[in-house]
Formats: C-alpha cells, structure tokens, sequence
C-alpha cells in the first residue's frame, strides 16, 4: 500500500524546487520531492534566508527512513515519512532550518511502499543499511 504525503511533490527538478520555495518566500519552507542524482531516493527542501538547503532522505533494507548526515553526527531513524518531517519540525535537530511551512503539492501524489527485502537472499557488497539504486 502506498503512503500519500502532501508535501511530495513528485520528480521535480532543484531548480523547479527553488522557484516553488522561492514563491513562498518564507523561512521554514518546505518540501520533498525524488532525487535527481539516486534513483529511488528522495530530499528534503527547506528555504532559508533565499537559499533552499536539500537533504537526501534515504531508506533502510527494513523500510526505515533516516536523513543523511555528516560523519559523525548521530543518525535517526523514523518508521514512516510522516515521523520523519514531525521530529524535523521542532527546533535544533541539525537542519539549517527547522520545518515550518509545508508546500503542499495541487494534486496529491503516491510515495511508493517500500520494498521488503528477503531476509534470506544473498546480496553482494552490502555493507550498508541503505539501499542504492545504480543507474
């Protein structure tokens, strides 16, 4: 089953990004959408101060979902998007900026439902939670 989330908005590109935010001109804005560069990943858009900073969002083999950080800075991991964009809402949690205005997108559009990974498959070169999708 899929998850709709408002705030998604889909395969658009960092620049239809910033003129989204841009327009809506206030710190604290906010959006996800997929990521250009690794497929089936997605980022967090936040404007401030009339920058947007993008953060990769990234999902584990067991279809948590957790932000990239820089080394050594301690990971969360949230079982949906929604707990995800909750906990980033509050005030320093590491973004620039914390959450505050959604962009909600016109028509709302469906996140895939991860996938459920066979525990019992051999894969190779896994040496990571996260699941990346070559090209």
């Amino acid at each position: 089953m899929a998850s709709s989330l408002p705030v998604y908005h889909g395969a658009i590109s960092k620049t239809e990004c910033e003129q989204i935010l841009g327009q809506k001109g206030k710190d604290g804005a906010y959006l996800v959408r997929d990521s250009e560069t690794i497929a089936g990943a997605m980022c967090l858009c936040v404007y401030k101060q009339q920058v947007v900073h993008t953060y990769r969002i990234l999902q584990t083999h067991t279809g948590n979902y957790t932000l990239q950080t820089a080394s050594g800075v301690e990971e969360r991991f949230f079982k949906t998007l929604e707990e995800l964009i909750r906990h980033y809402k509050h005030r320093r949690q590491g973004l620039a900026q914390h959450l505050r205005h959604s962009v909600k997108r016109k028509t709302v559009l469906q996140i895939p439902a991860p996938h459920v990974l066979d525990e019992e498959a051999d894969y190779e070169n896994v040496d990571s939670d996260y699941v990346v999708v070559l090209p």
